[in-house]
Formats: structure tokens, sequence, C-alpha cells
């Protein structure tokens, strides 16, 4: 402990000079500190502050002989490495925490990451789902939770949000994101970033946020991970920036870049990007941690030769921290000697993660983080149980519902329940189930056997994976199913002596996520042949998607009377969808990212830009498919209530807008239905002409509105200048003179319309 000694002395004598100067605020001591500390560090040390590993030993065991493991031990020892990630619980963090703290010589505290995607212990829906929710105050309290629990097993960082913009669903990826809305996915990014650190980030409860991944990961053409980014400066400022800059306005202290190039460069050693844009136009204070490998990796996409030259592009770049390529702690010191590399920019590196570290209390107190009773209180609490349980309702979508199909009858109904899926614990987790344990899902089946009043008899029907039990490992391909149908006459029998047949198909939790791009994006394997088998018998069939990204489901549309968009809600995904389906429930979700009619539309999108040749017209000549129509399945924003919905009389208060005044556009809701429920009313803007073309339309604004049978509603929305801005062909953010059209609606196909006009003179 007396090599804590020199870093205690350092932060008791500047809080000491603080209550001489009551004014100075938390952040200039905070720059004091980190300062006088940097001061002090060799390069050695600094280089290490720099340098990330993934756990790489057993704490409780022996430490490492030999190998990589010695290696990264050792540099432990000399506090050559500044943070972990992947270690987990308060027993292992607290032993690798001991040695950084109490062994080496100025003991700097680690700080641990972890992949805090949707949850801890406790799963909340995947985000994809989240986002269907457009509950912007349970998406927070989503995030919340789960910093509740990774800060109470010894995490105090979360490689999280991701929030990527992306219009291919054939990107296993897009369930980690908010879908392909610029504005929804602003709000969403920002909620989550306040969610995991709170307004304090030295309590011990919160944990500092990541903002990924910068930039562009979601236009990876051909939807392949991974793959080559090619888009314009137009789409890069005007739909991938918007929601890391309200990221970063909600204070996100990490960024980490991501692994596509951007105009030739891999963004691990884009200048523009993480200098201009990130560190010097928006003022970012934080730090810049690499993917995983990825400075090493821009070896192969063959813009460096070598390590040494990947390391000096990576840190002239802005990329502030080495996530296990294991070459800032080979190369920098040389590079810096053999003045290649200016000692300034290792100075600002490491300034920058030491103030998060300091901003974080680990300087206060190292193990604030690890307190074995807590993390046996914290995990799995009721409270968190019933907030997830909420989150997963409200994440659900119903598509379809022919014939009031749904709510199902609580009593006297004998109902079949067909799919591997309904009585799977495991895939409803989703993919990033690191953190917590295997087959702790509720299951749609132990969901709706508390509706005890039905005849409910199961049936499989058909596997979707052939791994080992079902169960899929992280870096583990799924073998799907495609040819055992052994249990589908069963099912059928099953099937056709009932009243009602519910039918849970989709994705295993790992065919989607990261390194899990598809092809096609139908129901994998026997599934569709399943269900056009079970529809035979019984056409009154309830079918339950379950999976992490839109599906092409053609088939089901035109004849399954009632689909659920239940996607991959976590812990509580039987609850959840029992009571949905049972309608203790009404859904009220609403897609964030559109469902195509076939993988040929794909990229596809509502604010998508109108061309010289719109049409539609009677002949070849204009913009469309000779085999498919233009329109989606279903679109952005689409969504159903077991309830009905009327909307009238737009009206707007004032048809001209100047600068610093605002209009107000309302509209008239009517629950039409025989259901209490909640509809989510949405605000489209169309600017007719600008300096650069636009969108035919975009998202900018929604409200949640809850109404009673037969109750009515006037809805408003206020519309100022700072609303219709957008980087324009001046490069610069600004709203141009012109007219504009206004929509609102129950999806982004809302016809109910007006319009005003902005004027020059303000």
């Amino acid at each position: 402990m007396k090599k804590y000694c020199i870093i205690l002395l350092i932060i008791l004598t500047l809080n000491g000079c603080q209550t001489n100067n009551i004014n100075k605020s938390t952040s200039d001591v905070i720059n004091q500190k980190v300062d006088s500390l940097l001061n002090i560090m060799t390069l050695d040390e600094k280089i290490g502050q720099m340098n990330q590993y993934n756990g790489f030993w057993d704490v409780t065991g022996p430490s490492p002989k030999n190998g990589d493991a010695k290696y990264k031990y050792e540099n432990l020892k000399k506090g050559l490495v500044g943070s972990m990630l992947n270690m987990r619980g308060v027993r292992d963090i607290t032993a690798v925490q001991k040695i950084a703290v109490e062994e080496t010589r100025l003991g700097i505290p680690l700080i641990i990451g972890n992949d805090v995607i949707h949850g801890y212990k406790t799963l909340s829906p995947i985000p994809l789902a989240e986002a269907a929710s457009w509950d912007i105050d349970e998406i927070e309290n989503s995030a919340r939770i789960a910093a509740l629990e990774a800060s109470a097993a010894g995490t105090n960082w979360t490689f999280a949000p991701m929030i990527d913009i992306s219009r291919d669903a054939r990107w296993g990826r897009v369930m980690e994101g908010a879908g392909e809305d610029p504005y929804l996915g602003s709000l969403i990014a920002a909620a989550r970033v306040r969610g995991f650190q709170g307004d304090d980030l030295s309590k011990h409860y919160t944990i500092a946020a990541t903002a990924k991944h910068f930039a562009a990961y979601g236009f990876s053409e051909s939807g392949r991970d991974y793959n080559t980014v090619d888009i314009s400066r137009n789409t890069l400022y005007n739909v991938v920036f918007p929601p890391f800059i309200s990221a970063l306005d909600a204070g996100a202290r990490t960024f980490m870049n991501s692994f596509n190039e951007l105009d030739g460069i891999p963004a691990t050693a884009n200048s523009f990007l993480q200098r201009d844009i990130l560190k010097e136009e928006w003022n970012f204070d934080g730090f810049v941690v690499s993917d995983w490998g990825s400075i090493s990796e821009m070896i192969a996409h063959g813009y460096v030769k070598n390590g040494v030259d990947a390391t000096e592009l990576a840190v002239e770049a802005g990329s502030d921290m080495d996530m296990e390529s294991h070459l800032y702690i080979k190369n920098l010191k040389g590079l810096v000697e053999s003045k290649k590399v200016d000692i300034k920019l290792i100075d600002d590196a490491v300034s920058r993660i030491l103030r998060v570290k300091f901003e974080l209390g680990l300087f206060d107190d190292p193990y604030r983080y690890l307190d074995a009773d807590r993390e046996k209180e914290v995990m799995h609490h009721p409270n968190n149980h019933k907030a997830v349980l909420e989150m997963a309702k409200k994440s659900i979508v119903l598509l379809k519902n022919e014939n009031q199909l749904l709510p199902l009858k609580k009593e006297n109904q004998t109902i079949a329940l067909i799919g591997a899926l309904a009585n799977d614990d495991n895939s409803p987790l989703g993919n990033w189930r690191t953190n917590s344990d295997n087959n702790t899902a509720i299951t749609v089946l132990e969901g709706m056997k508390a509706y005890p009043k039905n005849k409910l008899i199961y049936r499989k029907g058909a596997d979707v994976n052939l791994n080992d039990g079902g169960v899929v490992k992280f870096h583990e391909k799924v073998k799907i199913n495609e040819n055992d149908k052994s249990g589908f006459n069963s099912a059928k029998n099953v099937a056709r002596n009932a009243d009602i047949v519910v039918m849970v198909l989709g994705e295993d939790g790992f065919q989607s996520g990261e390194g899990r791009s598809r092809t096609k994006i139908d129901l994998p394997g026997v599934q569709q042949e399943l269900l056009e088998e079970v529809y035979k018998v019984n056409k009154n069939i309830v079918l339950v998607l379950m999976n992490g990204r839109p599906l092409n489901i053609n088939w089901a549309d035109k004849n399954i009377p009632s689909i659920v968009e239940a996607w991959q809600l976590g812990t509580q995904t039987g609850n959840a969808i029992a009571q949905v389906l049972y309608g203790d429930y009404n859904p009220s979700g609403k897609l964030p990212m559109t469902f195509p009619r076939s993988v040929g539309q794909i990229p596809i999108y509502y604010n998508y830009k109108n061309t010289g040749r719109p049409g539609p017209k009677n002949e070849v000549f204009w913009t469309h498919y000779n085999d498919e129509v233009n329109t989606p399945l279903y679109p952005f924003g689409y969504g159903l209530s077991y309830t009905t919905f009327e909307y009238s009389n737009i009206a707007i208060d004032n048809k001209i807008l100047k600068k610093n005044n605002s209009i107000n556009v309302s509209v008239e809701l009517k629950n039409t239905g025989k259901f209490k429920g909640k509809e989510v009313v949405q605000l489209y803007i169309k600017d007719r002409y600008a300096s650069i073309t636009r969108p035919v339309r975009e998202l900018k604004g929604f409200e949640m509105i809850e109404l009673n049978p037969g109750e009515s509603k006037t809805v408003s929305f206020e519309i100022s200048e700072s609303l219709l801005r957008f980087y324009s062909a001046n490069e610069v953010w600004e709203s141009e003179p012109g007219i504009f059209d206004i929509f609102i609606g129950t999806d982004s196909n809302a016809s109910l319309q007006e319009n005003f006009k902005l004027i020059r003179k303000f």
C-alpha cells in the first residue's frame, strides 16, 4: 500500500488547494491532479495507461508462468496496463486492482471495461427491441439497471451504447443499435448515456459509457460485418453523426472507433474523425479506445506494412487506448525516442484516460466498485426483474391482428403452443449475454402457464439449431436445422384440435449480433415449412417472432391472421409475451427499422431521396423494380394496438416561421376501439428544396398518448427553426428558407398534412 501513497499525496495536496479556491470547478481540480500525476510518470508508465488487456488468467490460481499470459501479468505488475476488459465479478477484479494499486510504483488504478449492452445479469431486451418501445424514459431506466448490476460486480466502464445508424437488416449488429433513424437514434443514444452514467460519475452505482462505433460502421457494404464503408459527406453528417453528437452532449466519457474504413482510411487511423471532428470541432475531452485489435488489423486492411507503422498512425490520429493489439506497449516508446511520435500526443492521450479515472472516483477509492455484499444484494434483485419486464412489454410490436384473434381468451380454450423457441430459455437472452448466465430466460411456455384456465399443449415441431443441447457459445457458429422434420406430425396433430395455435418462430439468439450477417433474412431452417404445414390444419394462428433483425415474412403477412414481433426480450421474455398475448398489456411498440418485402430491396429506409424520376408511371423509365413494388412490407414507425386510433383535424397556428420564434401544429387523436391503449403520434417534416437534396420526410418529433375507449385528445408539436437544421452545401449546420411540409400520423406513411414557410428575414 506504500506505493499508493504517492498518488494519495497528490490528491490530498490538491484537495487542500481546492478549499482555498471555492470557485474553481471540479473539472479544473481534476485537470490539476492529472497534470501533477503526469509530471511524475515515466514514459513507460504513460504508455502503460494506453494499454488494455483482456482477462488472461485465473486469479484464484497461481500466477502465469509462461507465454502471453506471463507477459501480460508482468506488465500489470510493472504498471504498464491502464485497463482490463472481460474481468467479471468482485473477487477477480479485486485481485487485479490490488496488483495495480498496491504493487506498482505509482499505484494508478485500473479502469475495468465490459460489454454491458442490454443488461448485466438481469437482461433487458436487445437494444433494437428497446428502440421499438419509443419510450425514452424506459430506455434510460434500462441502462440504469444495467449500470447498477455491472457496477456492483466491479465493472466501471461499458462499451455501450452502440449508436450506429443502419439501413441494412442483413448486418447482424442491427440488434445492438436503435435502427435506421438519426432523430430517434439520437434520443436513445442520450438516454442510454444518462442511464449508464447518471448525474455524477463518481457514484459507485454508475459506469462510464462508450459511444460506438465512430464512425459509419452501420453502412458496411452488403451488410457484411467489418466490411468497407463508402458513403458521402452528406450521409456522414446528416445520418451518421447526429447520434454521436447527442451522446457527446449527454456526457459520454469515451468513444470507440470502428473496424471499417472511411474514405479509404481505417477509422482507427482516421485523423479527420478522431482529431478534426471529435476532439477539435466537438471539443471531446474524454478518451478514444480502439475496437478489439483494430490497430493491428490495419495491416490486413493494406493501409500499413507492419505494427510499428500501425502504432504511429493510430496514435497520431487520436486513438488513445489500444484494446488487445499489444502494439502501443511494444512500439510507442521506440517511436517517441526516435522522434517519430511527439511526446505531446502521448501526454494528451494519457491525460484523457487519467481524467476519466479521476471522474470515476477511482483515485479517491480504487475499491469503490468492489463490495461483495453489494454484489450479492444487487444481482437479480426483484426490482431489476420488474424493470426489465416492463421494458420487454413495451418493446413488443403488433404487426397484424385480423379478426381480433388477439388478445387471447383467458379460459375455456385449447391452445397449441408450437416451436422450439417457445421452450427456449437461452435464445431470448440475445447475443450479448456474456456477463449473464445461460438458460436463465423465462420461456414463453412458462409465461403462458401462468394462465391456467386454458388447456395448453406444447410441441416443439422442429429444432432451430443443432448445436449440443441447443446452446451456442459466443464464438461458435449456429448449426441450423435444415432437414429434421420429425416433429412436424406431432405438432400438426395438436394444432388440428386446438382453438388457437401460437407458433414461436425466428432466429437463434446467436444468429444476429457481431459477425452474424445473413444473406437470407427469412425464417431459418425448416421453420417456414413448419408454419405452412400447421396452417393447413388450423388457420387460427398467432405467429410470435423471436429475432434480432427485421425478417422477410411475406408469406406470413399474406396468410397468418395475427403476427407479434417479440424480438429477443431478455430475462423476462416469456412473462412479457404471455401478458401481451392475453391482453394484460396492450402492445404499443413501433418499428425502429423498415421490414422489407425482399432482400433485394435492401438497403431500405423511410427517409430516402426522391430522385429525378420518382414515379409511379405506366412505363419502364422510373425508379422501381420490375419484379417487386418499392414499398416495404412494414414501414418505419409501424405498429398496431388491440384498440384503434383515429387521426383528424390537423391544424397549424402560424404558416410563417421566423428565427427565435416557433409555430405549433396539432392533431386530434381519438381511441375508436374497445380497449385502453397507447399510441405513438409521429411528426414528420419534408424540406421541399434546399442546397442539397433532402429526404422525402424526416422524423422530427413524437408523443406517446394513452387514451380510454372513446376518449379524444389534441396532440401538439412545437416547431422551431433549430429543428430544421441540417448539414448544408455550405458545410455548416443551418436551416434554409423555403416551404416545409408537415405529416402527422401513426407511422412514416402518415398522410395528414400541413405546410409552413421559413423566411430569411429573422
